[in-house]
């Protein structure tokens, strides 16, 4: 591969338009896929990026294409739907997915892939929009040691911290566990300040006492801690993916299989949230959902 290699991008989203911003400005050549919001799009073609009509132009002007989609629906339609990466593969593409996606529909493209002579590497991320606009991301890499090797110098442009999880696959599944244990967490806290409130306990008083010992931690900081300020955007991450990735995360714990009594558990109470109508908000709307269920106020409002 090229020095220099020429980048394709498509999912210009609230993560993927820093990761493209930091490509184009730190000198790959970037060529980019629009969906409906153009808005985006101003900046990176100022900025030297060329704009092009479909995945398959992508794959044929790349040696590189990103993958900044939602989860495995959009990542199957982007490489294998009509007119996708898939038709125009070629000897030595290299295709990111650093989505949320399922670790089975991952492997199956994979193979598709592989019989064109492309490459799938599962490089799911970590932090949140603000850090993909500074560059500062951190990306859990799946892949084979010379394909890493390859990859490294492009993940640098944006990440902070390139992670070799190990063989393809291994990225997508960390992710899963990693925002498994982060529900968790922020289910939990969320159900815990709804009790407290209705036996009688301030919610920073509950805070307070968290914070001091070893149960604190950045996702308490983030919803809680946040939340206690008026300010419900602190993780930014949509209840309706944290809702999708904890059931990718409960049918790859069933086919292995491995116990998801806890994992089922979020899931459900994610779903709930979802079905309450909190689906398009972040996070720590869990408050809200759990004011809704018990019919107490957790969230301080002016």
């Amino acid at each position: 591969m090229a020095n220099n290699p020429r980048i394709g991008f498509v999912g210009l989203g609230l993560m993927g338009h820093g990761i493209a911003k930091n490509l184009v400005t730190k000198g790959f050549p970037l060529v980019v896929r629009a969906h409906r919001n153009r808005t985006p799009l101003a900046d990176l073609l100022a900025a030297g990026a060329k704009e092009v009509a479909s995945n398959a132009d992508l794959a044929r002007q790349a040696d590189i294409v990103f993958l900044c989609v939602t989860g495995a629906p959009q990542v199957e339609e982007v490489i294998a739907g009509e007119q996708g990466v898939l038709s125009a593969a070629h000897e030595g593409l290299i295709v990111v997915d650093t989505s949320t996606s399922e670790p089975a529909v991952t492997a199956r493209l994979r193979d598709l892939l592989a019989a064109r002579g492309a490459r799938l590497v599962d490089a799911p991320l970590g932090r949140t929009p603000k850090e993909a606009e500074e560059g500062r991301l951190n990306i859990m890499v799946g892949a084979d040691d010379a394909t890493f090797g390859e990859l490294k110098p492009v993940l640098s442009a944006f990440c902070e911290n390139i992670i070799h999880v190990g063989p393809p696959g291994h990225g997508h599944t960390i992710k899963l566990l990693n925002n498994f244990m982060a529900m968790s967490i922020a289910t939990s806290t969320a159900e815990a300040m709804a009790t407290a409130v209705r036996a009688g306990i301030p919610p920073q008083k509950l805070f307070d006492v968290v914070s001091a010992g070893p149960i604190n931690s950045g996702i308490l900081q983030m919803t809680a801690g946040k939340m206690l300020q008026g300010d419900l955007t602190g993780l930014q991450f949509t209840l309706v993916n944290a809702m999708k990735d904890l059931r990718y995360y409960t049918h790859l714990a069933e086919s292995l299989p491995a116990s998801a009594i806890i994992g089922e558990a979020v899931h459900q109470t994610l779903v709930q949230a979802n079905l309450l109508g909190f689906g398009d908000r972040f996070i720590s709307s869990l408050f809200e959902a759990q004011e809704k269920l018990t019919g107490t106020t957790i969230v301080p409002r002016v």
